[in-house]
């Protein structure tokens, strides 16, 4: 195919600096994400400064599945995140009463805390619990389970650990066995048994829900 020519016009705008191409309330948004990345790698850094492997939550809520968990296994390093400022407040209020020094609660956002996480940390365990199911079609790109995420887990998950979702919404539930049978790196697991049973805020309001458990596929090569 033949290029497109280039006329003076075009050569004129491309002379221009490219920051005055990027809207400035744009720019601003990117320092403010590189701003919240730097911070939560410190975070990071000292909550799991001496651990290896954690058992990770993601969309943690009040916290209570997780330090019920916590004080179940407390020689077990755990971590939950939410987007949520007064959650993780709640959650850390949890802790703290419990004196639970191997847990700990984060606000952030899921691919900003993947891109910061330290390369040597690896999930033991990773839990969905009553994600948002996002029920409208065009609404589904913003579902936590998607393609690229379960790829990203499956590069962090420690030999031998497994992937926990929970849902009350059938169509959600589908969607992930539906993504789980598709990937490449993950495979239902239908004779695991759930991490740990401790009802939630959310699961005492259900009538029923919907569980299933995977596992990371070796690959070789």
């Amino acid at each position: 195919m033949n290029p497109m020519p280039i006329n003076e016009n075009m050569k004129e705008v491309s002379n221009e600096p490219l920051s005055k191409e990027i809207p400035e309330g744009y720019l601003k948004e990117l320092k403010r994400q590189e701003a919240r990345k730097s911070e939560l790698a410190q975070l990071l850094k000292e909550a799991l400064k001496s651990e290896e492997r954690i058992v990770f939550e993601a969309g943690c809520g009040h916290g209570h599945w997780l330090t019920s968990y916590a004080m179940k296994a407390p020689e077990h390093c755990c971590l939950g995140i939410d987007l949520i400022a007064s959650r993780i407040a709640k959650a850390n209020n949890k802790k703290d009463k419990r004196s639970l020094d191997k847990l700990h609660f984060l606000k952030a956002e899921m691919t900003e805390f993947l891109e910061v996480l330290p390369e040597y940390i690896r999930f033991q365990s990773i839990i969905f619990l009553f994600p948002d199911p996002w029920p409208k079609a065009r609404h589904h790109k913003n579902r936590m389970i998607q393609y690229p995420l379960l790829e990203l887990l499956a590069q962090k998950i420690a030999p031998g650990g497994k992937l926990f979702f929970r849902t009350d919404d059938r169509g959600y539930y589908d969607w992930t066995i539906e993504h789980l049978e598709a990937s490449k790196v993950w495979a239902i697991d239908k004779d695991a048994e759930w991490i740990h049973e401790e009802a939630t805020y959310f699961q005492d309001l259900m009538d029923s829900y919907y569980s299933v458990i995977a596992q990371p596929i070796i690959l070789n090569g």
